[in-house]
């Protein structure tokens, strides 16, 4: 007699007594990326009253959209109309809080090409109009992080278009930057950082 399945499929008996493998887990991306901790993060904070920081929307400018239902579009053509200038700003205190965050799988650099000139830029404006301004730096192989100065950042940036280093090296962001001990939450409490530092 055969057994079959509320669905149809039929009932194996030999497949059923075969043993069970283990479970195994997939530790792959079991980490988050460094803007899903810093969005974490700054919820905590405006949920608590610490800081009111938001990651700025990327300005697109949406040329051809698709509509396979009717209650689904599907965007097939983009561009970004202006270059973006930081990924987060804000207040903290009182006080204009402005940064980029930017991680690499190096060990003992970190590229300036993951900078563009008109960041550089942005960030001397903030600075000019006594602006708090800074990078986070996640080095994602040794998951280490670091609050870098946006001072340091343009001097380590016109030290490589004078001809210099086109990385930063760890060395560096250590003497001249904070680490930031990760937690649970806030995940990367950069505001302890930043109230020692500019405070």
């Amino acid at each position: 007699m055969a057994f079959k399945y509320p669905g149809g499929k039929t009932y194996d008996a030999k497949r059923m007594s075969e043993p069970v493998r283990p479970f195994q887990p997939n530790y792959g991306n079991r980490g988050m990326t460094l803007e899903e901790d810093l969005n974490a993060t700054n919820e905590y904070y405006r949920e608590r009253g610490i800081a009111v920081i938001h990651k700025k929307p990327t300005p697109v400018q949406i040329v051809r959209v698709d509509y396979p239902k009717r209650s689904a579009a599907v965007i097939k053509e983009a561009y970004f109309k202006q270059a973006s200038t930081t990924d987060y700003n804000g207040v903290y205190r009182g006080k204009y809080i402005d940064f980029e965050a930017k991680e690499t799988k190096n060990k003992t650099s970190f590229p300036l090409k993951n900078f563009h000139e008109h960041q550089i830029h942005h960030m001397k404006q903030v600075l000019q109009h006594g602006g708090i301004c800074f990078v986070i730096l996640r080095f994602a192989t040794l998951n280490e992080v670091y609050l870098l100065d946006a001072r340091h950042l343009i001097a380590f940036w016109e030290r490589q278009q004078s001809g210099g280093r086109k990385s930063i090296p760890k060395r560096e962001i250590e003497r001249h930057g904070h680490y930031i001990a990760l937690g649970y939450q806030p995940r990367i409490d950069y505001i302890s950082v930043v109230e020692k530092v500019y405070f």
